[in-house]
């Protein structure tokens, strides 16, 4: 069996996507870029579920990869998200990626129309045979609504340019077979899990607590790699609470945006149907984000209290 790249190894931050008055803010995202590269994070990836890529037409889809692309520069790797439930779409959108420079594409399982096992096999081995940059399988049946097996998982690492996964199945077992099976680059998708993942073979994670954090949750991958398991321990503990509250208090990206906000970050509006937190989120948000030490902004009015 070949070997597979693992350029895409380490932190990759499934970065926002920021609007204003109903448009894509460009400046801001690109800031964003600026402050993850400053922070030494090596692959972003825009307009994925965190970048609210349900929302975003076309054109802004295809607007926010090459405004990211051409912000990196070089100095970071792009692993674009380009799924769709239509195998269609998805083929463009990942043959523009490729074209406008992306070094790498997620594919997330076809969603709502519940393909089988053999459905799946087929989409991504459409989008394997026609693009040349690694596509990596994003697996998240929460949001796809049904789960792609381990063992479709592990037939599609014979496909050309299929290298990678990020397995957001919650499942230990799963990952487990994967990587007993084939030798896929395994990324977590969940930031709770990332040391976990990495204790039985896993290689980094796609984050969204990296939004606000990267140095720590590089930290974190750093420290199990060198081999200091305590410090390690030590990091993901610390981390933790940040990561249940980024998915926990509600839906992705909702608590993300709104923890870059009280951080003086400027993330933008959200786009509808998402919808702000409510207060009580927005206290114990912000009260995690101060135990964690963060330099937390008062909340507006609290100077008139």
């Amino acid at each position: 069996m070949t070997t597979r790249s693992e350029d895409f190894a380490g932190l990759t931050v499934a970065m926002i996507t920021p609007f204003r008055d109903g448009q894509v803010d460009i400046e801001t995202l690109q800031r964003n870029v600026e402050f993850q590269i400053g922070a030494g994070t090596t692959c972003l990836c825009p307009v994925g579920t965190t970048g609210e890529c349900p929302t975003l037409s076309h054109p802004e889809h295809e607007r926010v990869i090459a405004a990211v692309v051409e912000a990196a520069a070089g100095r970071a790797k792009v692993m674009a998200g380009t799924g769709s439930n239509s195998t269609e779409e998805a083929l463009r959108l990942t043959r523009w990626a490729a074209k406008r420079g992306a070094n790498a594409a997620l594919v997330v399982a076809p969603y709502y129309n519940k393909p089988t096992q053999e459905g799946f096999f087929q989409h991504f081995k459409a989008l394997a045979n026609a693009v040349d940059i690694p596509i990596c399988v994003y697996n998240i049946p929460s949001r796809a609504g049904k789960n792609i097996e381990a063992d479709t998982i592990v037939r599609m690492a014979e496909l050309p340019n299929i290298t990678m996964v990020k397995e957001a199945s919650g499942s230990m077992d799963a990952a487990s077979q994967i990587l007993a099976k084939s030798d896929l680059t395994l990324l977590s998708g969940d930031d709770s899990l990332t040391l976990p993942l990495m204790a039985i073979g896993a290689r980094g994670v796609v984050s969204v607590v990296g939004n606000i954090v990267p140095k720590d949750v590089i930290a974190m991958i750093h420290a199990f790699e060198s081999g200091n398991l305590r410090e390690a321990q030590r990091l993901h503990f610390k981390l933790f609470p940040l990561c249940r509250d980024m998915l926990g208090l509600s839906t992705n990206p909702i608590p993300i945006k709104a923890a870059m906000q009280m951080l003086g970050r400027d993330s933008g509006d959200l786009r509808m149907p998402l919808t702000r937190l409510t207060s009580d989120e927005r206290d114990k948000l912000r009260k995690t984000l101060a135990e964690y030490g963060l330099p937390v902004l008062p909340a507006p009015g609290a100077e008139r209290e």
